[in-house]
């Protein structure tokens, strides 16, 4: 068994850790927040964190009302062209906290008076050094290459981050995913079963709209990375504007469809998938009646239905990405790949 689906297993503690030992520094941001309140919110990362990053910019958009950017890190590592953030905070974001880049633009940013913020599975990095403020992401080490359970705990983060920001994020409902995911983890034969179907896969796309559009990233990436399949990754909004084009009959297509607003977009590009008999796989849950009535292929997640106080797919990302990652990790063994070394990769990736 692979170290990557191991880790996928870890993760309802990992989760619990996150969120249960960093009430302290949370407490503290939090305070620091409420006295400097930031005009802007600067995510900077690589990889799959630029991938939590990305989530990290719909939820904290949709609960604060805060806008929210996604740091081009050349134009300070190469361009050498550092801009002006005062009344800005800069959140760095990365497994290791050994990204050159990424610690660059903390750093930059922390010298010119932004307030800066790290969330990184290991304390005593380089970002963790670097930034004011630190979240950890308590996964414990993660031996596998393919990033799962440090993903899952960057996204708890970033909710961390909206609360500190005055967000509407409710504790009541964090303290439920690691139970949530202990669910979804019971359907892991089902996503094996499945993943067989792909043995032979070489091309693919995914697709997801919103909060869940990061997931369409780190899936696409997951293929790239450990099962060697040339992925497209795609808003549901994007892929209608052109390059649903490439798809076929029998092409592979990877679809993120909660119940919610994000619904009826989602809902008519599986329509469109139907009628060229594309390969579709649908991950969603049991409150999506109408995705759950589809003919596409499902992945149903037990995810109970709730009044959550916010958009109705604000919590589904964790939960959503799991079997996701019980997918990528199943159909790289049966592709006889070790999703743990993908070649070329390492740990720790240094760029400037």
């Amino acid at each position: 068994m692979s170290k990557m689906l191991e880790e996928t297993r870890q993760q309802p503690e990992a989760l619990a850790k996150t969120l249960e030992e960093g009430a302290g520094a949370l407490r503290e941001l939090r305070r620091h927040l409420e006295a400097n309140r930031p005009r802007l919110v600067i995510l900077v990362a690589r990889g799959t964190s630029d991938n939590a990053a990305q989530f990290g910019r719909y939820l904290i958009e949709i609960s604060t009302h805060i806008p929210v950017s996604l740091a081009a890190p050349s134009v300070l590592t190469l361009y050498a062209s550092p801009v002006d953030l005062r009344e800005v905070l800069v959140v760095g974001i990365s497994q290791s906290g050994e990204s050159t880049d990424t610690n660059a633009v903390l750093a930059d940013a922390r010298s010119r008076g932004a307030t800066t913020l790290g969330i990184t599975n290991e304390p005593n990095s380089t970002m963790a050094e670097i930034a004011a403020f630190t979240l950890l992401a308590r996964a414990g080490k993660e031996e596998s290459v393919a990033a799962t359970k440090t993903y899952t705990c960057q996204l708890l983060a970033l909710y961390l981050v909206a609360y500190a920001l005055g967000g509407e994020v409710s504790f009541d409902v964090l303290r439920q995913l690691p139970q949530w995911i202990e669910d979804v983890l019971e359907i892991e034969e089902r996503v094996g079963e499945i993943a067989e179907r792909y043995m032979f896969m070489t091309r693919a796309v995914t697709v997801g709209r919103g909060l869940n559009y990061a997931n369409a990233l780190e899936l696409g990436l997951k293929l790239m990375e450990t099962c060697y399949v040339v992925t497209e990754r795609f808003s549901s909004a994007d892929l209608m504007h052109g390059p649903i084009a490439l798809v076929e009959h029998a092409f592979p297509v990877f679809v993120f469809a909660p119940a919610g607003v994000t619904w009826q977009s989602i809902s008519a590009v599986v329509d469109m998938l139907e009628e060229v008999k594309a390969e579709t796989l649908v991950i969603t849950d049991e409150n999506n009646s109408e995705a759950c009535a589809k003919p596409a292929r499902l992945i149903r997640l037990p995810i109970p239905r709730g009044n959550w106080g916010g958009p109705e797919d604000l919590y589904t990302p964790i939960p959503y990405i799991v079997p996701a990652q019980l997918f990528a990790a199943q159909l790289a063994e049966i592709k006889g790949l070790n999703p743990d070394r993908p070649r070329m990769l390492h740990k720790i990736t240094r760029t400037m």
